[in-house]
């Protein structure tokens, strides 16, 4: 009748090719906090290349804490997105950190290379929790000691090719 017979029965001397370097899952309690930091929040890795053998890609996590704010850093060359789960973060960036935007959760961040940046926890009462991505396997991190902030940045309204400013009414 039917034939029970495997194929792979007798390669018993191997595993699958993708079994171990296939997809992999890492849990939220399983992050590594032994990754480059900034005072003011807490970065955690998920995905690195000593965790997952990952090329060309880092991924994890950053908490800050109620009104507080981080130290003025950039990521060298790399490209990093930020994607807000809770709370409200405020971004200040730019050589005296004069521009800010704000974003919310479900928003996504990017910060090009060698931007000098601030992340704010713009809730008193809520942790920042967000996810970070960034192009590279590594997680560049340089902190910056010598900025001196202006006191009101300027709000900037991002107007990215296919859409237009909300406050541009043609008429």
């Amino acid at each position: 009748m039917a034939d029970h017979h495997h194929p792979h029965d007798h390669d018993h001397d191997h595993e699958p090719r993708w079994k171990h370097d296939g997809v992999r899952v890492i849990t939220g309690d399983k992050l590594d906090p032994n990754t480059a930091q900034t005072p003011g929040m807490f970065r955690q890795a998920a995905i690195n290349h000593a965790r997952v053998g990952a090329q060309k890609i880092w991924a994890g996590t950053v908490s800050i804490q109620p009104n507080a704010k981080t130290g003025v850093h950039h990521h060298g060359a790399l490209e990093s997105v930020i994607y807000v789960v809770r709370g409200r973060a405020r971004l200040r960036w730019g050589e005296r950190l004069e521009f800010v935007a704000e974003a919310g959760p479900g928003d996504f961040i990017y910060v090009p290379p060698y931007v000098p940046h601030q992340e704010i926890n713009a809730n008193p009462d809520e942790a920042l929790e967000c996810v970070l991505v960034r192009s590279d396997n590594e997680a560049v991190v340089v902190n910056i000691t010598d900025v001196d902030p202006v006191e009101a940045p300027e709000s900037v309204y991002w107007v990215d090719p296919t859409h237009k400013h909300p406050d541009d009414h043609k008429g």
